[in-house]
C-alpha cells in the first residue's frame, strides 16, 4: 500500500509500486528508514546535513545531464546516512547548496561513491574542492576480486541480495516535477550502496587489503584531474606523429575551442569536431575561402567570428620561429621482440590476478606491461610485491611459465 510521507522539504512522496515485493535494506549500520525525502528548501537541507555529521559514512550519488552543455548540469543529489535517506533538488528555486558542500568537506565523514569520478568532478566544479575523504566501491570491488569493472547492479545483486531497477536510467532529470518512479530509482542507488560498502569493507578487513586502495583513492582525490586546462585540451585529439608546426596549430585551435565551449557552456563538438580540428591543424588555411573548404566545419563557420578566431590562431602559429615550436613527444625506443614479452607478461598477469582474487587491470595496465617489458617501469607497493617483481624476473629470464595439467605454473630458472 502506498504510504505518502512528509519529506524534509515539505513535499509528500509516495513509495509507489508493490512495496511488499521491493527488496528491504536490512541495516547492519542503523535502523531501516521508511521515508523518502525530497529536499527543496535550504533550511531542510541544513537540518538533514547536520544529522549526517555524527555518522561514520554516507553513500552519495548524483543525477546530471551534460549532452547539451559543457559543464555537467547537476539535477539531483542522493544521500543515504545510517538512518535517513534524501534526494536533494539543486534546481529548486532559492535553494542554497552550501550545507551540502560543507558536508562533502567534513574530514570526519567518509563519502562513499560507486565509480564516482564524474560525481566528484561535479562537486569540484561547484566548489573548487574534491569531496574528502572518499571511498569508491568500484575500486574496492576490484581489490576484492569482483572483476575489472564491477557494475553497480552486479555488486547490489551479490552483496545486497537485491535487484536494481534501471528503467529510469535515461530519464530527463532536469524536468520538474520529478515522478515517484524517478525518486525510487534515484534513492535505491544510495540505499543499496550502504550495504555494498559495508560488505566490501568487511572483506577488505578480513583480507588485510584495505591499504591497497590508498593509491587509487589519492588519485581520485587529486584536484589536478578535474581541472580542465584549455592549453592541455589538445591531448584529447588523436593525431599520429604530428610535425612541430602542426602540433602548435593543434594546441592553439584546441585551446580556443575549449575556452569558447566553456564560455558558452556547450559541448566542444558543437563548436568544432575533432575531425575538423585535425584538418585545420594539418592544412592550416590562411584565408576564409580556404577555411570554407575544410571538411566538417559547421555552416557559416568560415565567414563568422569563429572562423576569424581560428585564422588568427593559425596566423600566430605560422609566425612562430622554428625554435619556439613544441616538440612532439617521442616514445622511448623499445628493445626488439617486445610484443612477445608483453604477451608473456599478460599471461603472468592473468595468473596472478586469478590466484590472488584481484582485478588484473588494478595490478597493471597494458601500458605499464609494455613499459615493464622495455625496462622502463617499476611498480610500487603491493602491486610490485604481488606482480611486479615476478614480471621483472620473467622479463629478465629468471622465471619461466609452464603448464601442468592444463594450469599455468611459474618456475624459477636455475
Amino acid at each position: 500500500m502506498d504510504r505518502p510521507q512528509q519529506g524534509f522539504g515539505g513535499k509528500k512522496v509516495g513509495l509507489g509500486g508493490d512495496v511488499k515485493n521491493r527488496p528491504l535494506f536490512i541495516a547492519q549500520i542503523g535502523a531501516i528508514t521508511d521515508r523518502m525525502n525530497l529536499i527543496t528548501e535550504t533550511d531542510a537541507l541544513a537540518r538533514f546535513c547536520a544529522e549526517q555529521t555524527s555518522a561514520d559514512f554516507i553513500a552519495v550519488d548524483t543525477e546530471f545531464l551534460r549532452d547539451q552543455t559543457y559543464w555537467p548540469k547537476l539535477c539531483l543529489v542522493q544521500i543515504a546516512g545510517p538512518t535517513s535517506v534524501a534526494a536533494i533538488d539543486p534546481l529548486a528555486p532559492g535553494i542554497d547548496l552550501n550545507p551540502l558542500y560543507d558536508l562533502m568537506q567534513d574530514p570526519n565523514l567518509l563519502k562513499v561513491f560507486h565509480a564516482g569520478r564524474q560525481d566528484l568532478e561535479i562537486f569540484f566544479h561547484a566548489t573548487a574542492k574534491v569531496p574528502a575523504p572518499i571511498f569508491d566501491t568500484q575500486v574496492a570491488a576490484m581489490v576484492c576480486g569482483f572483476g575489472d569493472s564491477a557494475s553497480y547492479e552486479s555488486l547490489v545483486s551479490k552483496l545486497a541480495k537485491a535487484a536494481v531497477d534501471k528503467s529510469s536510467r535515461f530519464t530527463d532529470w532536469a524536468y520538474r516535477p520529478l515522478t515517484e518512479r524517478q525518486l525510487i530509482y534515484a534513492l535505491d542507488d544510495v540505499i543499496h550502496l550502504r550495504t555494498v560498502y559495508v560488505k566490501l569493507q568487511e572483506q577488505l578487513e578480513q583480507t588485510g587489503r584495505a591499504t591497497w586502495l590508498e593509491g587509487d583513492m589519492a588519485v581520485l582525490s587529486d584536484p589536478a584531474i578535474y581541472r580542465l586546462d584549455p592549453t592541455e585540451s589538445w591531448r584529447r585529439v588523436k593525431l599520429r606523429n604530428p610535425k612541430p608546426r602542426t602540433l602548435a596549430a593543434l594546441q592553439a585551435i584546441a585551446a580556443w575551442r575549449e575556452v569558447e565551449a566553456q564560455k558558452r557552456d556547450i559541448p566542444r563538438g558543437r563548436i568544432l569536431r575533432d575531425e575538423a580540428l585535425i584538418e585545420l591543424a594539418t592544412h592550416m588555411p590562411t584565408t576564409a575561402a580556404q577555411l570554407s573548404r575544410t571538411r566538417g566545419l559547421p555552416g557559416g563557420f568560415a565567414d563568422g567570428k569563429w572562423g576569424a578566431a581560428v585564422l588568427e590562431a593559425i596566423e600566430r602559429v605560422t609566425a612562430m620561429p622554428q625554435d619556439a615550436l613544441p616538440k612532439p613527444e617521442v616514445q622511448p625506443e623499445s628493445p626488439g621482440n617486445l610484443g612477445s614479452t608483453v604477451e608473456l607478461l599478460k599471461v603472468l598477469l592473468k595468473y596472478k590476478a586469478e590466484k590472488n582474487g584481484v582485478a588484473a587491470k588494478l595490478l597493471a595496465t597494458t601500458d605499464e606491461l609494455e613499459r615493464i617489458a622495455a625496462g622502463q617501469e617499476r611498480l610500487s607497493g603491493w602491486r610490485q610485491e604481488l606482480f611486479g617483481a615476478d614480471a621483472e624476473a620473467l622479463r629478465d629470464g629468471k622465471l619461466m611459465l609452464g603448464l601442468e595439467r592444463g594450469r599455468v605454473k611459474i618456475h624459477p630458472v636455475g
